[in-house]
């Protein structure tokens, strides 16, 4: 199953402190919902454990991120991937822009995923729900890591 999403949200911080923060993994680990572990690998790769529930469906998820396209301060590509046992996989990658705007920065972002296994078989709302939701909370998590 795939989907796509896409949003912006308005930082109150310089385009290079935002950099910053996008490029290290405590603030990413913070940011990340149901994150356990985010370990870097090399320069633009990390080996993360996530705990996820999706409807009555809950996993640890196992996988690895990497960072591609990187033009700082302007943004990157962010790609991951987890196997999740029973519960199935997820995989997928976010293009993120920077733009300096208002005295702030707007940061802009296009995901795609797709997911495989029991979590597919919830239904296509359940699941955008619940990626929109977890989007929204990284997203609030990481305005809060930028301002604070």
């Amino acid at each position: 199953m795939a989907m796509t999403m896409n949003g912006e949200v308005q930082l109150a911080a310089p385009r290079e402190a935002v950099w910053a923060k996008l490029n290290d993994p405590e603030v990413l680990k913070a940011c990340i919902p149901g994150c356990e572990e985010l370990e870097k690998t090399d320069e633009h790769g990390f080996r993360a454990v996530a705990k996820m529930k999706v409807g009555p469906v809950s996993a640890r998820f196992k996988g690895k991120v990497t960072l591609s396209d990187l033009d700082p301060p302007n943004g990157y590509k962010i790609s991951g991937e987890g196997e999740g046992g029973v519960a199935g996989f997820a995989k997928g990658g976010a293009t993120v822009a920077l733009a300096e705007k208002d005295g702030g920065t707007l940061l802009s972002y296009n995901v795609e995923a797709q997911i495989g296994g029991k979590l597919a078989q919830l239904g296509q709302r359940l699941i955008n729900g619940t990626a929109k939701k977890l989007a929204d909370e990284f997203f609030a998590n990481f305005a809060k890591a930028v301002q604070g």
